[in-house]
């Protein structure tokens, strides 16, 4: 069952009290700033170890240095990989929490409303 879609035209002061009340949450879009910021911190981290890898690479001559170089930016890139993996990971299990949060709401309203209208149908005395 879809949940009911709100309409995109709603008062700015509705929407200020939204927040206040914690009715609409705001951490989704939040996540997906954190999301970025973090994918950002890793690839600050992979360009290190390029010039990590390339400072060792060119700190002697011969091939001893180029034969260090290789497996350090290898093992350094597939860090990096895996934690992008990771954050992404991270990122959407937060997403996923509170995407939860919102069906559970959308589920209690409904439950309500369901209530409401039980009790009306049967009376004020039954």
């Amino acid at each position: 069952m879809a949940p009911a879609r709100k309409s995109k035209a709603r008062s700015s002061g509705a929407l200020f009290w939204d927040l206040l009340t914690f009715d609409r949450l705001v951490t989704g879009p939040v996540i997906h700033l954190i999301y970025w910021a973090g994918l950002g911190v890793v690839a600050l981290f992979a360009f290190s170890v390029v010039g990590a890898a390339v400072g060792l690479a060119l700190k002697e001559q011969g091939v001893a240095s180029l034969l260090l170089a290789f497996p350090v930016l290898i093992a350094g890139l597939l860090v990096a990989a895996g934690m992008v993996l990771l954050w992404r990971a991270f990122c959407e299990f937060y997403v996923a929490v509170f995407r939860i949060s919102e069906d559970l709401r959308a589920l209690r309203q409904a439950n309500d409303a369901d209530h409401a209208v039980a009790s009306s149908v049967r009376g004020p005395g039954a």
